[in-house]
């Protein structure tokens, strides 16, 4: 993969899409956890809020794969994005600093979410500009 100033990353529990990009170019990548989690349903009188373990290997693999990122856009549709964000404040404080946002976002196309991050980056380099 080559080297991209900026990454979005989609996420949920079973897959992280990281596009590394530019103005021009886009690297893909796809990274799965290793035992993917059925959803889990809680049960009355059971022991446990019926969640599911967070993975930290995943989690830990996706933040490797930005590690040398220089703005980090996070986006998905439940708690993994917060996780993710969570856990890189957590284990990665460098690769933290670079994270822009953490934001909500469904099932987005990879064209939909290279085009709300170059969105997002244009807007927040304008804001950076001094006067």
């Amino acid at each position: 993969m080559s080297q991209h100033a900026h990454a979005v990353i989609w996420i949920d529990h079973h897959q992280a899409k990281v596009l590394h990009f530019n103005a021009t170019d886009v690297d893909h990548a796809v990274i799965h956890p290793h035992d993917r989690t059925v959803h889990v349903h809680h049960k009355a009188n059971a022991v446990g809020d019926g969640r599911a373990p967070v993975d930290k290997d995943y989690l830990r693999r996706v933040t490797e794969s930005v590690s040398t990122t220089e703005a980090i856009m996070i986006v998905g549709p439940a708690s993994a994005k917060t996780e993710l964000a969570d856990y890189i404040a957590a284990h990665a404080p460098g690769v933290s600093a670079h994270v822009s946002t953490v934001q909500p976002a469904d099932h987005p196309s990879d064209g939909e979410l290279v085009a709300l991050a170059r969105q997002y980056f244009k807007a927040q380099d304008r804001m950076r500009r001094p006067v």
